[in-house]
């Protein structure tokens, strides 16, 4: 008997420069080959998934605008045992930004980021302020050092603004990277093409993947190139991260829909 997966997207979230529909029809067209699924909003997640064997998270749209029922699925999953994909075990945006102040005061290479003492912050021309529990940009500000001085960072971040060549993204799943993608153009985030990575790039983004407490799921390790040739981490998204999958060849999306299979497979088995 095929297991009974229920695959969380909003197929009509009009995200910027991406189509979660189109990328959705594609994954769960691929997982039907294997399992038995049905595919429901995020509004709906907490109330149908005792009826599954197990819950996707995909192209969900940012948790901001639906706080309340994530943190309803969210602990009703974690009290009954649910099984989803990805876990929720992990330490990055599914729980907020917190991490990129953890990580800061840890020496990890991450954008300098602060909640509570802006004078730990490099000297920048301008800052950016952005919310804990934001994504997609929202919520986010540009300041001076002087209004940043003078701004409560209560449930916020700052962090100077990084003059970077590109953004890079890795994708995961679970410990193993697929793929890479890169944003030539620092003003078009998502005018992607691919990247090659090199193994000091590789051992970066598994540093960050191998401190996430997740070993079942999908993860993008988002950085920036800096103009003296360093990376550092921009965000490390475990909940559900876009994987612009249409910028990539038929070998590679069959290579990941065949390891996210091997991946769900044994998260069943749990």
């Amino acid at each position: 008997m095929r297991a009974k997966i229920l695959y969380v997207t909003d197929l009509t979230y009009p995200a910027n420069g991406r189509r979660y529909g189109d990328e959705d029809v594609y994954l769960t067209g691929r997982l039907r080959e294997h399992f038995d699924l049905a595919l429901c909003h995020p509004l709906d997640a907490a109330s149908l998934m005792d009826a599954f064997d197990a819950v996707v998270v995909r192209n969900s749209g940012p948790a901001i605008h639906y706080q309340s029922a994530y943190g309803e699925f969210r602990a009703a999953a974690i009290d009954r045992g649910t099984r989803v994909f990805t876990q929720l075990t992990g330490k990055a945006d599914m729980i907020g930004k917190q991490y990129l102040v953890d990580l800061s005061e840890a020496g990890y290479p991450v954008i300098p980021t602060t909640d509570c003492a802006p004078d730990s912050l490099p000297e920048a021309t301008t800052y950016v302020v952005k919310p804990k529990l934001g994504s997609d940009s929202i919520g986010l500000r540009k300041v001076s050092r002087d209004e940043l001085t003078t701004l409560s960072l209560d449930g916020m971040l700052a962090q100077p603004l990084i003059d970077f060549r590109y953004e890079v993204s890795f994708y995961f799943v679970d410990h193993d990277l697929q793929y890479a993608l890169y944003a030539p153009d620092p003003a078009k985030r998502w005018e992607l093409e691919r990247y090659e990575p090199t193994d000091a790039d590789r051992a970066f983004a598994q540093r960050f993947v191998d401190w996430n407490a997740i070993d079942h799921g999908i993860q993008r390790v988002d950085a920036c190139r800096t103009a003296t040739g360093e990376l550092l981490l921009v965000e490390l998204e475990d909940l559900n991260p876009f994987l612009s999958l249409e910028l990539t060849d038929d070998t590679i999306r069959t290579r990941f829909v065949q390891r996210m299979t091997r991946s769900l497979t044994a998260l069943l088995a749990l």
